[in-house]
């Protein structure tokens, strides 16, 4: 997209020179990404305890950790 913008001038230089940027266009797309991300990890992390999955695909979980079932208040008779 093209676009004209006003940018304060020690702002971008300072950001060129923090990144090593050549060109403006380069200063400011990272700077644009750099924001999307920041979003997304504050999205990400908003997250965080509310989901549960595994890594085996099947439900089971692999690392040793399981819920014990309470033992059945009845006695079965033996086979």
């Amino acid at each position: 997209m093209r676009t004209n913008i006003v940018i304060d001038d020690q702002l971008m230089d300072a950001a060129m020179q923090a990144g090593g940027f050549k060109t403006k266009r380069d200063a400011v797309e990272e700077g644009l990404r750099l924001l999307a991300r920041r979003a997304a990890y504050q999205n990400l992390r908003a997250l965080r305890g509310k989901l549960q999955w595994s890594l085996d695909g099947d439900g089971s979980t692999s690392d040793g950790h399981s819920v014990q079932e309470p033992v059945a208040a009845y006695k079965t008779p033996p086979l």
